[in-house]
């Protein structure tokens, strides 16, 4: 079967095509621009690239089936050709949904923050005893050498399988409005977190909450839903199952509580606590209450897919002691005049907050790197979030607004103002001008920062985007 995938550059489809041509399909691609990682990755895999969309790819490859990106709209001239001859298509969801996951058991991890991180470790977890999972990661893993695998032998034409996906809320294709995690029919469904997101597609939170009531309708009777027992919101979905719940958090209701937590940057230990009594520590090389967490939703997933005993809980705690975190989730990635430099994905007012609780630490100041770029932080909605989330940082930069022509000045996030409540909380902090996006401004942050770094501080860079280069420019002086 010959596969080609309409706008193959980014991570996810990228790693989706490579797993097909593992699986044995002859697959293509095409993407208006190609870079490094993926596409190396792509081309050791042997997978046949086209740079540019064009008729005559799809005419060349002549393929049995096309897969459409995300980000593909009308207009493109492979889709307008894949729809003038009616050839079959479908999106990336539908065909991990179709392909990898079919019958086998399936994982599905979905939250507003953390889904990466708690998939890698879901994974990891089941690799760690000995059950080989196929997966599905929106990032770079750090135990694996691929973002996506189908599952392995033996249980390749087998219904025994095990398939763990990153449950993306964000819309399928533009045939297809409904979130991502609906394609992957869950038999376990983590439910980690739930907050505002993803400002251009959903228009409230509570447009959000129906996206999620639509997943948990999925789980069948014999599956089981892990819920956080700390989020409020996951209560307000959880009366659309019907399944087992178990509830995991600190409160004292929780079916599985989490207590006895010790957090550095680099290291948590916590228990887990049964309602009969039993409780096992755990450890993971992260830090951070909300890994935590995540670890501990990963563990209860894994119990309810293979089976809860005594034998396999402690198994765990050995396997998790071994995880590797993905890349840009409180990555140490280098040095700049004596301080660390962190690479953190963050761009979520909560998730910021996270991260700089984890970070600080007495006696050590913490410099925040900022980037608005993500559809909901360039806009007003999280103006005042935003003010509130850097408490604890010495000192905050603000990049420039992505591609401010979007919005209308009223509805653009406000650097200036911003920039003006932090340093009302005594916080220094500055934005690079907005005539600065297109170009590389990374130095800018640099020559800002000079100013008060020292020695034994703590740099962290918070985006989902190239952050003007600052990444390279921090990283490749001393």
């Amino acid at each position: 079967m010959k596969i080609h995938f309409i706008g193959i550059g980014g991570t996810a489809m990228g790693s989706v095509a490579i797993a097909a041509q593992e699986a044995g399909y002859t697959v293509t691609g095409s993407d208006t621009a190609l870079y490094p990682p993926m596409s190396d990755v792509l081309r050791r895999a042997g997978v046949v690239m086209t740079e540019g969309f064009s008729e005559n790819t799809i005419l060349n490859a002549s393929p049995d089936l096309v897969v459409v990106g995300n980000a593909i709209s009308r207009g493109n001239p492979e889709l307008e050709y894949v729809l003038d001859h009616r050839m079959p298509m479908t999106s990336m969801a539908a065909f991990v949904g179709e392909h990898f996951i079919s019958r086998h058991t399936s994982i599905v991890v979905t939250g507003t923050h953390g889904k990466t991180t708690t998939t890698s470790i879901t994974a990891w977890l089941a690799e760690s005893v000995g059950r080989s999972p196929g997966f599905l990661i929106g990032g770079v893993p750090g135990n694996f050498s691929v973002g996506c695998r189908p599952v392995p032998d033996p249980y390749t034409n087998r219904d025994d399988g095990l398939f763990i996906s990153e449950g993306d809320e964000y819309d399928t294709a533009f045939f297809d409005k409904r979130s991502k995690f609906v394609h992957y029919r869950p038999t376990v469904l983590i439910l980690n977190n739930i907050e505002f997101d993803h400002a251009d597609i959903f228009s409230d939170l509570q447009a959000i909450l129906t996206s999620f009531r639509h997943v948990v309708r999925l789980v069948p009777r014999n599956g089981s839903i892990i819920a956080n027992a700390d989020d409020d919101n996951i209560g307000r979905v959880l009366s659309e199952a019907h399944c087992r719940i178990i509830s995991v958090g600190m409160a004292v209701d929780a079916d599985v509580r989490i207590t006895d937590v010790t957090t550095t940057e680099t290291s948590s230990t916590w228990s887990l606590t049964w309602k009969d009594g039993t409780s096992i520590r755990y450890s993971i090389p992260m830090g951070g209450l909300h890994n935590v967490r995540n670890a501990s939703m990963a563990i209860l997933a894994i119990l309810q897919a293979i089976g809860d005993n005594q034998e396999t809980r402690q198994k765990l705690a050995r396997g998790l002691v071994d995880f590797a975190p993905p890349k840009r989730r409180l990555e140490r990635i280098g040095s700049w005049k004596g301080a660390t430099v962190i690479d953190d994905f963050a761009h979520h007012p909560t998730a910021i907050a996270t991260t700089v609780r984890t970070l600080k630490s007495d006696g050590h100041q913490l410099h925040c790197v900022f980037e608005p770029r993500s559809n909901t932080t360039t806009r007003a909605f999280f103006q005042r979030e935003l003010a509130e989330c850097f408490d604890g940082a010495a000192s905050v930069c603000i990049g420039p607004v992505n591609r401010p022509e979007r919005y209308a000045p009223e509805d653009r996030l406000d650097t200036d103002l911003l920039v003006r409540e932090l340093q009302a909380k005594g916080i220094h902090a500055t934005s690079i001008p907005s005539d600065r996006v297109s170009s590389a401004w990374g130095r800018d942050v640099a020559e800002w920062l000079t100013h008060y770094v020292r020695e034994g501080d703590t740099i962290v860079i918070l985006s989902n985007g190239a952050v003007g280069g600052t990444r390279e420019v921090l990283t490749q002086q001393t």
